[in-house]
């Protein structure tokens, strides 16, 4: 499933292409795809034709691109809000390009420095979604993700908490948030109501650069743990999108159709029985829930972090 770095070089790609252009056509040609949709397809269609897109926005896993609004338009603030699923892309194509394996949807635009252009969402499993959907305003005052300084947000995004590469991320906050959850630490890292963006993958990259044994009681972390992991976590992030997010197949592509290489730079996840990079021992994989945990046993021994103080529940 694409996660924060893949969906973050999406919105790279699509920012440029859609910011300040207008919708003059949309095409739903799999109503699948409107699954998080309160309407139809000619619902889906009606409320995007002729409205402007001012920016390409990310929380997450999630991207949207808010609606020009306002009286002048006659249009409350909307956005169309998309999420990829399990092999959802958006690709920036020419008008008139013949249409894409798995098509579901297609946006026609006309931008005023670019000219016309097309993006197309495509979806081999049919996991993702496209809605139109109400902005409502950040309950923390904040601008509302990356790519956007209003402090709004889609109604479906609402409950995702902010990632680690978000300015308004709250490392005290998050510490707390750890210090009274006994479940194990990955399972932590993947609720996006605690911390967005960081999907198996990364979780286990970033564990294992923490030297942290996923199955670690979050409270159990001490501090500097806790520190060390939020390090870690950034420091992955920010090198696979770098890297332009990671790829084990043809369905995460950016908007060009363009795969990511961070997948050779993998320490533990996918790596089962190959030799740890730091230590040398084999690799070990281990059920979790209904994906896998990848780690060394010796590097990421389970009770090695320091049990937490009062001290750690403090900002």
């Amino acid at each position: 499933m694409p996660e924060l770095p893949e969906v973050e070089v999406v919105r790279a790609g699509l920012a440029p292409a859609v910011s300040g252009a207008t919708v003059t056509a949309v095409t739903v040609l799999d109503e699948r795809a409107l699954t998080r949709h309160a309407g139809d397809g000619a619902d889906f269609e009606a409320r995007l034709t002729g409205r402007r897109i001012d920016a390409a926005v990310r929380r997450g896993k999630f991207l949207w691109m808010p609606l020009a609004s306002g009286p002048s338009t006659g249009h409350r603030a909307e956005a169309i809000v998309g999420h990829l699923g399990m092999s959802g892309q958006m690709l920036l194509r020419a008008p008139g390009a013949a249409p894409e394996r798995h098509e579901r949807i297609r946006v026609d635009l006309t931008h005023p420095d670019h000219g016309e252009l097309s993006v197309v969402f495509a979806d081999q499993r049919t996991f993702g979604s496209l809605a139109v959907d109400e902005l409502v305003p950040t309950p923390d005052g904040a601008a509302g993700g990356h790519g956007w300084a209003e402090a709004s947000v889609p109604t479906q995004v609402r409950h995702i908490a902010r990632d680690p590469l978000d300015p308004a991320f709250s490392d005290p906050a998050f510490r707390r948030v750890l210090a009274r959850k006994d479940s194990a630490i990955k399972r932590v890292l993947l609720d996006q109501t605690v911390v967005s963006g960081v999907g198996n993958i990364y979780a286990d990259e970033s564990l294992w650069a923490a030297r942290i044994h996923p199955e670690t009681p979050s409270s159990a972390l001490s501090t500097r743990a806790v520190n060390r992991l939020l390090a870690e976590i950034r420091h992955v992030l920010d090198k696979s999108l770098a890297e332009g997010g990671t790829s084990f197949d043809a369905q995460y592509v950016n908007v060009n159709g363009q795969a990511g290489y961070f997948a050779h730079s993998l320490n533990a996840y996918g790596r089962t029985g190959e030799p740890c990079p730091r230590c040398g021992r084999p690799l070990v994989r281990v059920s979790f829930t209904n994906r896998s945990s990848h780690f060394c046993a010796h590097c990421q021994r389970r009770g090695r972090a320091t049990t937490r103080t009062a001290a750690a529940l403090t900002p």
